[in-house]
């Protein structure tokens, strides 16, 4: 069973750079034809997918946060991260990392709640 487990700082401050990182375990981020995804939640509102890393390292981004956001892993540890730069109170939201084909999810983390506040 594959899993994944998201990790954060749990409360970011306007204007900084909110850093996720997600482990997986019983799969391999570096092979087969999944890509391995960021998505959120926040209040109120519906999931929104952020980007996603494939197995070449290839990068896949929602075009209205593309500026803002980076995506990378470390295959080393079967990681992959997201950096989300100058976060607005906007950004709060869960963030979950995903297992992606094509537009279904297979299997996702348990989700990690981040708060933007002064």
């Amino acid at each position: 069973q594959v899993q994944l487990q998201e990790s954060g700082p749990g409360l970011v401050k306007p204007s900084q750079t909110l850093s996720l990182t997600c482990s997986v375990t019983s799969a391999s981020i570096t092979t087969g034809y999944w890509f391995w995804s960021w998505i959120r939640q926040s209040p109120g509102k519906g999931l929104e997918w952020i980007g996603a890393i494939g197995p070449a390292g290839d990068i896949i981004s929602q075009p209205s946060l593309r500026s803002r956001t980076s995506i990378s892993r470390d295959t080393s540890k079967n990681q992959f991260m997201l950096q989300l730069d100058s976060v607005t109170p906007e950004d709060t939201a869960i963030y979950y990392c995903a297992r992606q084909t094509n537009s279904y999810f297979s299997f996702w983390g348990q989700g990690t709640q981040i708060n933007v506040s002064s």
